[in-house]
């Protein structure tokens, strides 16, 4: 077959708003042949460890996640190949039992605070995208969902923010910006930025005869 399919990758610190880049670029060309490949499905199964050692996880940290499995996935999809992609259950701190059935598309966004820290990952990507917002924003942004959304307490989710999610951003999430084609400041909110992405997209996919 000679047509492979776009690969696009989002990345960017927790509550940058990298995820809703990647929806908008996704609700833009959605019943085109698109899907979303989250990173966050991919942290490394941890069922062989007991319940104590899992709750040290530093989700922040490359060493959390399965890439050589997030990889071999892809390569997979750019094979128009199905995949079964994992699912994680964040209160047992491993990979779930069920796992979700992939078809492959013509365009593929991988989207994850580390997409770009694997040279491997980069490597399969057309787009590289950075999602670049303040450490002020971020830290807002995360405290509402972590309060709102999964009930923890305004101390927890500082600690931890101080503890293990700004060194980790610092170590290994702000220096992949490097790597970026495009970066798009303050995320979600910048529709000038999205605009464009989505008319680079269609300019491929018209290039690709996929539109």
């Amino acid at each position: 077959m000679g047509k492979k399919p776009v690969v696009i990758g989002v990345a960017g610190g927790s509550g940058s708003g990298k995820t809703s880049v990647a929806k908008a670029i996704y609700e833009h060309f959605k019943g085109h042949s698109i899907l979303m490949l989250e990173q966050d499905f991919y942290y490394k199964d941890q069922s062989h460890l007991p319940f104590e050692e899992r709750l040290k996880t530093n989700y922040d940290h490359p060493l959390a996640f399965d890439n050589d499995l997030l990889i071999e996935h892809l390569q997979k999809l750019l094979n128009y190949e199905p995949i079964e992609k994992p699912v994680y259950d964040y209160t047992l701190h491993t990979r779930a039992d069920k796992v979700i059935h992939v078809e492959p598309k013509d365009v593929i966004i991988v989207e994850g605070i580390l997409v770009l820290e694997d040279e491997r990952l980069r490597n399969l990507m057309d787009i590289k995208v950075y999602v670049d917002t303040d450490a002020d924003i971020r830290i807002i942004r995360r405290l509402l969902r972590d309060i709102n959304e999964r009930g923890r307490t305004l101390e927890s989710v500082i600690e931890q923010y101080v503890s293990v999610v700004r060194p980790m951003h610092n170590q290994f999430i702000e220096p992949t910006k490097r790597y970026a084609d495009i970066i798009i400041p303050e995320g979600g909110q910048n529709y000038v930025a999205i605009d464009l992405m989505v008319t680079k997209i269609r300019t491929i996919l018209e290039q690709k005869s996929f539109l």
